[in-house]
């Protein structure tokens, strides 16, 4: 993308970003964006909706719909087998291709970006949503796919 247009972008971004600042400093404290936040945090559990690698038995992957919350670049070079890839700040504007009535996994490199994701979703409705802990690093660390069957002691099924 050439540099003036980058550049214009990035203004665009922090005009917006002021805006929406200065709205909020201006706003009550009931305003909408914050209400659900609380209500939000009023009733998520300890953990945020995390999930290990090791919790997820290879034959439960299916059930999910995986996203990848990383930019192209990064999904492209490798990814979950079977992962969408909808960057983290994109999870909002592209929600009509998230489904409400099966479990969603997100997944980012550590897990920092696509907790983000998931916190906009749940207090936009979605409270099917995990995020994997420790992103795509941890479950790769711990035997990706397989990582249950270790932590219990077994076998890899292949």
């Amino acid at each position: 993308m050439p540099r003036f247009q980058t550049n214009r972008r990035l203004a665009t971004a922090f005009a917006g970003l002021l805006l929406a600042a200065s709205t909020l400093t201006h706003a009550a404290p009931e305003d909408a964006a914050v209400k659900a936040m609380e209500d939000y945090l009023e009733f998520v559990d300890y953990g945020g909706a995390t999930i290990f690698p090791e919790q997820i038995p290879a034959a439960d992957w299916k059930r999910f719909m995986v996203i990848d919350a990383r930019d192209k670049a990064q999904f492209d070079k490798e990814h979950i087998a079977g992962a969408a890839n909808i960057e983290w700040r994109r999870v909002l504007a592209e929600r009509k291709q998230i489904p409400k009535d099966k479990p969603v996994l997100l997944y980012c490199n550590t897990g920092t970006l696509s907790a983000q994701a998931g916190f906009a979703l749940r207090v936009a409705g979605y409270e099917n949503v995990r995020i994997l802990q420790g992103g795509y690093a941890e479950w790769k660390a711990k035997g990706g796919f397989e990582a249950n069957a270790r932590a219990a002691g077994q076998s890899p099924t292949h």
